[in-house]
């Protein structure tokens, strides 16, 4: 009775994280192993996010074949991704993660013929112009495409009419001086600052004159999924480094309650 209970027991714990990240917004990516997903994470769920994307970038309308950067991929989830629901050939480029390691998980994943894993530095990006029919960045983009200068150079890599698009977490609004809202003080750490408002993107990447600005939008909810991801990998990670940084999402996002972090999503098109 104690084997069979025992077994019983994993079983159930194995469906109800599976359950717990069966997302009706994001029905691609729940069919990705929830323990695979969990294991992988770097932050937000990268795959929910790239879901939210995809539409406003088009990728359903990208060829068979189409080239697609992944800028700053972490651990190649949404690489994977790209390349088994779009069959598209990604280049996985990350600073922090080795291409070595990327690779296993990519051959893993049954993708290795279409995904090519490749340290670089955004601002150092070893590829020619015109080289790239889409760029995806998820999760990152915040952490280095700020700066005024930043999109022209980038947007070079992609063929005229390609697209770029980003997912990014964010403010509803820009705070007014230099305090961040006072109700998440207590939580607030000095990177925070790279957070904007869709409205900030869409001035910062339609004054540079680089893309046509067709989204710069809000994540509905977009909390909500944030909190529960957190809270999974709070339990879940194995990492207790990832567990750490999951537990302090979850303090932040709860104090939040939605009044001022979330997501945006912003898309642009090369003239």
């Amino acid at each position: 009775m104690s084997d069979i209970t025992s077994r019983t027991s994993n079983k159930t714990s194995d469906d109800h994280l599976a359950d717990r990240l069966t997302h009706p917004g994001y029905p691609r990516s729940s069919r990705y192993d929830a323990r695979w997903t969990v294991d992988n994470q770097m932050g937000p769920h990268a795959l929910w996010l790239l879901e939210w994307l995809a539409p406003a970038l088009g990728l359903d309308t990208l060829p068979p074949g189409a080239r697609v950067l992944d800028l700053g991929c972490g651990k190649a989830m949404t690489s994977v991704f790209l390349a088994k629901e779009y069959d598209v050939q990604v280049t996985a480029a990350d600073l922090w993660i080795e291409p070595a390691k990327n690779a296993r998980r990519i051959a893993e994943a049954g993708v290795a013929d279409r995904v090519l894993p490749v340290y670089a530095e955004a601002h150092q990006l070893p590829f020619g112009d015109e080289s790239f029919d889409a760029i995806v960045s998820i999760d990152a983009f915040h952490y280095f495409g700020t700066n005024d200068l930043y999109l022209p150079t980038l947007t070079r890599l992609l063929k005229p009419g390609g697209r770029i698009g980003v997912v990014v977490p964010a403010l509803r609004e820009e705070p007014d001086g230099v305090e961040p809202p006072e109700h998440l003080q207590p939580y607030w750490d000095p990177g925070f600052w790279s957070f904007h408002s869709p409205a900030w993107w869409r001035r910062q990447w339609t004054r540079g004159g680089a893309v046509t600005v067709e989204a710069a939008d809000w994540l509905p909810d977009g909390w909500r999924d944030w909190l529960l991801w957190s809270e999974v990998c709070a339990e879940e990670s194995t990492e207790e480094f990832m567990a750490s940084m999951a537990r302090d999402s979850v303090e932040l996002v709860r104090a939040d309650q939605g009044r001022s972090l979330g997501f945006v999503r912003v898309v642009g098109r090369r003239p």
